[in-house]
């Protein structure tokens, strides 16, 4: 069996908890998901180190997954193009079962591995994509589907899975063994495994866009402005980038349509908006290249 569907042995007498300690058992459980992506690290840091220069060539990043595992993958994807104005197109999710299957479980899809194979072979990969492959068990017939499909055309394959040598993991280029155990209430692995691999998503993801330069210092200067939140947000990162006051950076940022890269170029160089959007063009939207990049007009 398993190890993330053998039942476990630490709490069999779990219905009778009172709520207290039954909650606090819950919360305990979840630090195992934090270990087991900790110790995933380097495999997670090859994934980054493999899949950037795909990426900077162009490819799209592709999630693959059923139930718990898909839906996770969705989230990573759709969250990049508000947090670093990474463009949906190129952040895609096959989920077993389409799109109703995000909100209401579609049974036997995981089972279909034709359908992942066919679902993969429709978005015409090629060798600068990026495949996430997700799976607890590792063995998800619609993922392994998938997985065999995207290799075939020569794009990047990484398998995430709860449970050592899963199929997924050995057979994808890079292999990420989340080890979580078994979960504390038998079988839900939507609880310390689904943690683990939004750890582990979101690590691998925030690492990629740090080294595709999305990121300068730790601010995430590539947001997008989609609301109120976030336009109020551009100012904030602004300021703190540059030491400038809410008045003059909301100005800049208000000449560059709030983005924030264009703005702390401007304003740290004393130069025009069209001059920092011309040193982020030839700097590949690198700020710290652009900052020292020779400027083609005039200054401020």
């Amino acid at each position: 069996m398993l190890n993330t569907e053998t039942p476990s042995s630490e709490h069999p007498d779990l219905d009778l908890y009172p709520t207290d300690k039954l909650v606090s058992v819950l919360i305990e459980d979840q630090y195992h998901a934090i270990r087991a992506v900790s110790n995933a690290g380097p495999q997670i840091a090859a994934a980054v180190d493999a899949a950037a220069p795909r990426i900077l060539a162009g490819g799209r990043l592709v999630y693959v997954g059923a139930g718990t595992s898909g839906r996770l993958g969705v989230l990573d994807g759709v969250e990049l193009l508000p947090t670093f104005s990474w463009p949906n197109e190129r952040a895609l999710a096959l989920l077993a079962g389409g799109r109703q299957a995000m909100f209401v479980a579609v049974e036997g899809a995981e089972d279909n591995a034709e359908q992942g194979a066919e679902e993969i072979a429709e978005l015409a990969l090629s060798k600068n994509d990026v495949v996430l492959l997700i799976a607890a068990s590792g063995a998800t017939p619609y993922v392994l589907g998938a997985l065999q499909a995207a290799r075939a055309t020569g794009a990047l394959t990484i398998g995430l899975a709860n449970n050592p040598n899963a199929p997924v993991t050995t057979a994808a280029d890079i292999g990420i063994t989340l080890d979580t155990g078994n979960e504390v209430i038998s079988g839900s692995t939507r609880l310390k495994a689904g943690t683990s691999q939004k750890v582990a998503l979101n690590s691998f993801s925030s690492a990629l866009m740090v080294r595709l330069h999305k990121v300068y210092g730790n601010l995430m200067v590539d947001v997008k402005p989609t609301n109120i939140k976030l336009l109020r947000r551009t100012v904030s990162l602004t300021m703190h980038a540059t030491g400038r006051d809410e008045a003059y950076c909301r100005r800049i940022l208000e000449e560059c349509d709030f983005h924030v890269k264009t703005a702390i170029v401007a304003i740290l160089n004393h130069i025009s908006v069209d001059a920092a959007t011309a040193r982020l063009k030839v700097s590949e939207d690198n700020v710290r290249l652009a900052l020292h990049a020779d400027d083609p007009h005039s200054r401020r």
